[in-house]
């Protein structure tokens, strides 16, 4: 991961002890961060945890507050799904808004998921919600402004306005199944992120709107899905990507990702940022060299345009929901990956 062999010791007593001193990059000099980059994580299993009893752990072992474990390996911003009906009522606006408040309160910067759907919104589903089955294109892009009204208001009668909000959770093949597909018509893909983009803009003209898609590394992809949008009339501020590679993998992916959000500001003049990324919670060295390179590449981007970094559900741990890629350990502690988010330079 270092860009000369010279400093190999010097990593190696950093991954294996608990010090934060600077982690250099690839071809990368020794930068700060740029003004205002997002150290963020998502935890929105975080209220489901605690109401099932489980506890989190800072590193002395001590039962804390997650959000406060968290801010305190340099976290700064939180990220929160919201699904319209889910069936448990986990991730609903009442429960989103609920740890939205949580995170205000502890000072942190707010990042909005929309799915648009009842559950899990990605690449192999993007179901509509049973409210909405049987309305046409038109009445569905209604449906998504008004919802996404409703949403960013409950947020705002809390004081809360979110920095950016994803208008749709990895949509590489669009959302709202089978009208919003965008293999079948990106037409109506691009009116449904543009009805969620007014709708936000309406509320809080700040707030930056995200377009995510799955496989940060594959700009084939990603040029299919801007070249798309852009030409049926979507707006967006910012483009999200999600990176999930493996300790074999994740210095070939790092590398196509920052080939692929460099040609994103070039062809779109776009920010960029990882609004997911995640690794084997037992390959937790490894997790931090990818999550301290991942980072230092968003921070290089050209003009300033990478917006930040965030781990998804770092938080998960011991067989919870059956997910592997948190960032805790079977006691309930950070694991070392999580330093990579306290180095200042790379």
């Amino acid at each position: 991961m270092k860009r000369t062999l010279l400093l190999i010791t010097s990593i190696a007593c950093c991954f294996l002890g608990s010090c934060t001193k600077d982690i250099q990059s690839p071809n990368f000099p020794d930068v700060p961060l740029v003004a205002n980059f997002a150290r963020g994580a998502d935890v929105s299993w975080m209220t489901q945890m605690e109401a099932a009893g489980i506890k989190f752990y800072n590193q002395s072992g001590t039962a804390q507050d997650l959000l406060q474990i968290l801010k305190d390996k340099g976290v700064n911003s939180i990220r929160l799904r919201v699904w319209v009906n889910p069936a448990n009522g986990w991730c609903n606006t009442a429960d989103m808004v609920a740890k939205a408040v949580r995170a205000k309160e502890k000072g942190f910067r707010i990042m909005l998921d929309i799915h648009y759907s009842d559950t899990w919104a990605d690449p192999g589903q993007q179901a509509i919600p049973a409210a909405w089955v049987g309305q046409d294109i038109n009445t569905l892009k209604t449906t998504v402004y008004n919802y996404t009204v409703e949403v960013m208001n409950a947020l705002k009668n809390k004081g809360i306005t979110p920095e950016w909000v994803q208008v749709g959770n990895e949509t590489n093949d669009g959302m709202l199944w089978d009208l919003g597909k965008a293999s079948v018509s990106m037409k109506n893909y691009a009116g449904l992120v543009q009805s969620g983009y007014t709708a936000v803009k309406s509320v809080s003209s700040t707030s930056k709107v995200i377009v995510h898609l799955s496989n940060g590394n594959d700009n084939v992809l990603f040029r299919w899905m801007f070249d798309g949008l852009k030409a049926n009339g979507a707006s967006w501020d910012a483009i999200g990507m999600s990176l999930y590679p493996t300790k074999a993998t994740w210095q070939d992916m790092d590398k196509k990702c920052l080939a692929n959000m460099n040609d994103m500001v070039s062809r779109y003049n776009t920010e960029v940022m990882l609004c997911e990324v995640g690794m084997a919670a037992t390959d937790s060295l490894a997790s931090k060299a990818f999550l301290a390179d991942i980072i230092a590449k968003n921070n290089s981007v050209t003009n300033g345009k990478g917006l930040g970094v965030f781990y998804w559900e770092p938080e998960a741990y011991n067989g919870w929901e059956n997910y592997t890629l948190g960032a805790f350990d079977v006691t309930g502690k950070p694991t070392v990956a999580m330093d990579a988010f306290l180095i200042d330079k790379f």
